[in-house]
């Protein structure tokens, strides 16, 4: 995560004893990642946080493969997923690699009466519409439409919607994500170029503490399966943590655009990176003011990474007949660029108001029978003249 953070009552050294109010002592778990090497919390439990008290069902939730190897442009047309009252169920894989897998969701308000933690990836929600309130075991956070929230894999949550009409673009990364390394000094701080500061970024500011025995059934995610389990504690039972790794949430309208006289390259946009797959953020800017400028972009060759634009809303100026929910798929090997008649409209044009969320992935992405339910397939077709 971006940096410190304290939540809660905690000792004042780590791995010491730290008592509650009866003299008993609290249980302390380290939450770290990539061994003992990687960002890690400390955080003090009401209850031992490793009582299990059954292992009941598996099953697969591993999508189905229908396009392994593919050279042809896609859309998916993302609003076609049909709503599903649960969270996990309405959850549909439409690409996918052995780094990521990209997810579109619909679920509907109703809570579930269990808990989710995803222990291979790290999942990084875009809400494209509702709003609520995601729940962890490391404290709240309210969200909105245009928010990410980033879920670091171990995690333990549930998310109240608010709201009947919810739309989820997902990524899970089986790769740690984080801010892009060349927006921060060496002291790990955001720097003065970086499109977006610590300012933006909110934490969890609320800890939800329940000191309860019973049985709360946890839906963990494990290689592909489902595995429920049932814990003796309830998992929400932290009364305070500090580190660097929980979760948070940015607002894709705090990313502050980066502009120039000529068409600036995609990595301007950047927000989020992993080693396997960058993402980025296209919001409403200025367009460039060189007195020549042609404000689409280029044609461009994919020669090392597929793309992936997911349309959130606005004028998608590079496009013909794309609607906010479509989904391109650029794939590596061929080039792209702006629709017939684009490059032309653009010149002139002062701004956009655009808004879309880019995935470039440096291993091929495969396309499930779930992305065949509502792909274009003629899409590719669409540059000719």
């Amino acid at each position: 995560m971006p940096f410190y953070h304290k939540l809660g009552t905690i000792p004042h050294k780590r791995h010491i004893q730290f008592r509650k109010p009866d003299g008993s002592l609290y249980y302390e778990q380290l939450f770290g990642t990539i061994g003992f090497d990687g960002m890690y919390t400390n955080s003090y439990h009401e209850q031992r946080p490793t009582q299990v008290k059954e292992i009941k069902k598996q099953y697969s939730v591993a999508p189905k493969i229908a396009v392994e190897n593919n050279i042809k442009s896609y859309r998916l047309k993302g609003f076609q997923i049909k709503p599903e009252q649960d969270y996990l169920e309405s959850r549909k894989t439409v690409l996918i690699n052995s780094d990521c897998a990209i997810v579109l969701a619909a679920p509907l308000e109703l809570t579930q009466n269990y808990f989710y933690k995803n222990t291979d990836a790290d999942e990084l929600l875009f809400v494209h519409k509702g709003s609520g309130k995601l729940r962890t075991m490391l404290g709240n956070l309210d969200f909105k439409y245009g928010d990410y929230l980033l879920i670091p894999r171990g995690i333990i949550y549930k998310i109240d919607f608010d709201t009947e009409e919810n739309r989820l673009f997902i990524v899970e990364s089986h790769r740690p994500i984080y801010t892009p390394k060349r927006y921060r000094n060496w002291f790990g701080q955001l720097l003065e170029h970086a499109p977006f500061c610590e300012r933006d970024i909110r934490k969890p500011e609320t800890l939800e503490t329940h000191n309860e025995k019973g049985g709360f059934l946890i839906k963990v995610k494990k290689q592909g399966d489902i595995i429920e389990m049932v814990y003796a504690t309830h998992p929400f039972d932290v009364v305070g943590y500090d580190g660097y790794n929980y979760p948070y949430a940015f607002s894709i309208h705090d990313f502050e655009p980066i502009t120039g006289r000529i068409h600036q390259p995609p990595p301007v946009h950047q927000t989020f990176e992993t080693d396997a797959f960058v993402v980025c953020s296209f919001v409403p800017r200025l367009y460039d003011y060189h007195p020549q400028s042609i404000p689409a972009p280029y044609n461009h060759s994919n020669i090392d990474s597929d793309e992936v634009l997911y349309y959130v809303d606005g004028d998608f100026m590079s496009r013909n007949d794309v609607e906010a929910g479509h989904i391109s798929l650029h794939p590596a090997g061929i080039p792209h660029g702006p629709h017939p008649g684009a490059t032309e409209r653009s010149i002139g044009k002062t701004k956009t108001d655009e808004l879309a969320v880019m995935v470039d992935t440096f291993k091929p992405l495969k396309l499930t029978e779930e992305a065949m339910k509502i792909a274009d397939e003629d899409y590719y077709k669409s540059w000719l003249e």
